[in-house]
């Protein structure tokens, strides 16, 4: 590899410098600039967040990088630490979203208004997109620890209150466990083959060059592993975060932990596994699959029945919906054991449209709760009667997690079912259409409370801000948007998801 830097090594880094320039614009922005209104430092990172993804997506549509069928080498930069495709550049779209949108709706709060708050959603969205691109095991854990931190400083944001530190608190002591565990099993690895890099670890394995007495091994090493990825996606049994985290975090950025974290993880996970770093997988059939496959098929099982049948008796929303985004993680841990290309694309359109559908859940519930002073269910009452468009905007939230069409949902969960029975796990899909029938049952529930329940507040209005309303209504635009015409953001991300199988090509 060339030591000279040419415009695809700079432009595979060219979103993280963005965001940190942004960052350093940010964080100083309050007492340079002593803005009359604090508000404007959420406007400031909304538009940074915009137009270093338009200058992404010019990269790609002008400039053709990275390149749609680049091959393992030339997408590998950066001393083959970081991979260039465009597996990397679908989930930076997906991060930079989630922090648009997130600082747009957090305006509105304000003990939100401050530059530290926007300072760490950035540094957080840096971690995400550098695992995003990690194709080493020492980068990948750097830029987990990156987004790690942040999230748990994060979550804690209201010190004054006791809900938000004990989150904090919570996430970091669940969160330095599960990556602890995780740094030991990629050790094992590394003692194993003697590399870092997921790629050259996974020709080892391709060439036939790691003994069969390693298999025990590099299993343990494998499950080790997937404590620390398993924990970003809320999968059991690494899950038992989510609804304290979610209930005691700022409602704004629990909308930012439940897609853009959720999307690292799978991006890591995805990144990780098909690569081979854990067992060649270029003949795959449930018949020899490694044994970690089994695994994961059993964990999206139990996750996805778990959060939902668990989400059943939650009277707190912000629960509820954590509990739903376990649910979720099960549904999209099904693509990804379809071990395809296929599922990997649906398990990252259903991340796409999940960033939507869940911010903009909780961008409603961020605006309710503003007015309530609570998060609990009854807050939901008579909301048609409050705020007509708020409810409306819960509704097409709510029908997408449900799976319902037009709304994205349905397709998301479409596609992935459809990757599985044609992988020949009829069985697994069947699994995943019980549950998201049994999911209906708490989602209708929040339509019944907000269209044919009644509240002695009712008369009393809730304020949208220009802010807000642009948000939901980008997200609710989408949302049907990718319910309508599926098809086309369906072949983006199949066909980033060629990326994960070089021996496609």
């Amino acid at each position: 590899m060339s030591p000279n830097l040419d415009l695809s090594w700079v432009a595979a880094l060219a979103p993280e410098i963005g965001l940190t320039i942004l960052l350093f614009i940010v964080l100083p922005y309050e007492r340079l600039f002593h803005p009359d209104d604090n508000r404007q430092i959420g406007q400031v990172t909304a538009w940074g967040a915009l137009i270093i993804l338009l200058g992404m997506l010019g990269l790609y549509f002008f400039a053709g990088m990275p390149q749609t069928f680049a091959t393992q080498n030339e997408s590998l930069v950066w001393g083959a630490t970081m991979r260039f495709d465009m597996a990397t550049l679908v989930f930076r779209v997906f991060f930079l979203i989630a922090l648009m949108l997130t600082s747009l709706i957090s305006m509105d709060v304000p003990r939100l208004q401050r530059g530290e708050y926007y300072a760490l959603l950035i540094t957080a969205t840096i971690g995400f997109s550098l695992m995003a691109a990690g194709a080493d095991l020492i980068l990948i854990y750097v830029a987990l620890e990156v987004a790690s931190i942040s999230s748990y400083v994060l979550a804690g944001f209201y010190t004054n209150s006791k809900r938000s530190s004990e989150a904090g608190m919570k996430y970091f002591v669940y969160g330095a466990f599960a990556t602890g565990i995780m740094l030991y099993g990629m050790s094992l690895l590394y003692g194993i083959t003697g590399e870092t890099n997921i790629y050259t670890i996974g020709g080892l394995f391709a060439g036939g060059e790691l003994f069969a007495d390693v298999n025990a091994v590099v299993l343990l090493a494998a499950a080790m592993t997937l404590v620390g990825f398993g924990f970003k996606i809320s999968a059991v049994p690494f899950h038992f975060w989510t609804p304290d985290v979610y209930e005691g975090s700022p409602t704004p950025f629990t909308g930012f932990v439940s897609t853009a974290s959720k999307a690292a993880g799978f991006a890591v996970l995805l990144r990780v596994f098909l690569s081979g770093a854990f067992g060649d997988i270029s003949s795959f059939s449930p018949a020899n699959a490694p044994g970690w496959w089994a695994l994961l098929v059993s964990i999206s099982i139990i996750t996805m029945t778990l959060g939902n049948l668990a989400a059943i008796y939650q009277t707190n929303i912000k629960r509820m919906l954590a509990y739903s985004s376990i649910a979720q993680a099960g549904y999209v841990l099904i693509g990804f054991v379809a071990l395809s290309q296929d599922g990997s694309g649906a398990a990252m359109f259903y991340l796409f449209m999940y960033v939507f559908t869940n911010i903009a859940a909780f961008g409603v519930i961020a605006l309710v709760s503003h007015m309530t002073g609570t998060t609990e269910m009854k807050d939901l009452y008579g909301l048609n009667r409050r705020a007509p468009v708020l409810a409306l905007v819960m509704l097409f939230a709510i029908l997408s997690l449900g799976g319902i069409p037009p709304t994205a949902g349905f397709f998301g969960k479409f596609f992935v079912f459809r990757a599985a029975v044609d992988a020949g796990l009829w069985w697994l899909a069947l699994i995943g259409i019980l549950n998201a029938f049994v999911a209906l049952y708490y989602y209708l529930n929040i339509i019944k409370y907000m269209y044919l329940y009644r509240s002695d507040d009712e008369e009393v209005a809730i304020p949208v801000s220009r802010a807000a309303t642009i948000a939901l209504m980008i997200s609710i635009f989408f949302v049907l948007y990718l319910g309508i015409f599926a098809n086309s953001a369906f072949e983006w991300t199949r066909e980033a998801a060629a990326s994960f199988f070089p021996w496609l090509g």
